[in-house]
């Protein structure tokens, strides 16, 4: 007849258990209780978990604190990058401007010229 094969043990004892088991043996002391793997690892997530969420706060109120100064700064970099930028569409509004004024006050010459040489060949 085949028994059926032998379960492993759950836990391995430490020699000093089996030592103690001896006749004549000193007696050893037990023992500390051990947590189970998954313990450990639902500790050490959660430990985790808090590290990380301390963090967030500290970057959180780092930031907060900075906001201010990474406004201005933001802005002073902001406009230093724009300003080439913004004096160049300036310049050529201003150009196109001029021209579109003097095509203007040109016409409005030459239709005032035209009107006063057309009162004087009345006369």
């Amino acid at each position: 007849m085949n028994s059926p094969p032998a379960k492993p043990p759950q836990r391995v004892p430490t020699l000093t258990e089996v030592i103690g088991d001896l006749p004549g043996a000193v007696p050893a002391e037990p023992a500390p209780a051990q947590a189970p793997p998954r313990e450990a690892e639902v500790a050490s997530d959660a430990l985790l978990a808090e590290v990380w969420l301390q963090e967030s706060r500290i970057a959180a109120r780092v930031i907060e604190r900075l906001q201010p100064r990474i406004d201005l700064l933001f802005e002073h970099r902001l406009r230093e990058a724009l300003a080439p930028m913004v004096a160049r569409v300036y310049n050529a509004v201003a150009e196109e401007a001029r021209k579109e004024l003097a095509h203007r006050l040109r016409e409005a010459v030459e239709q005032a010229i035209a009107e006063e040489l057309g009162r004087h060949r009345q006369t």
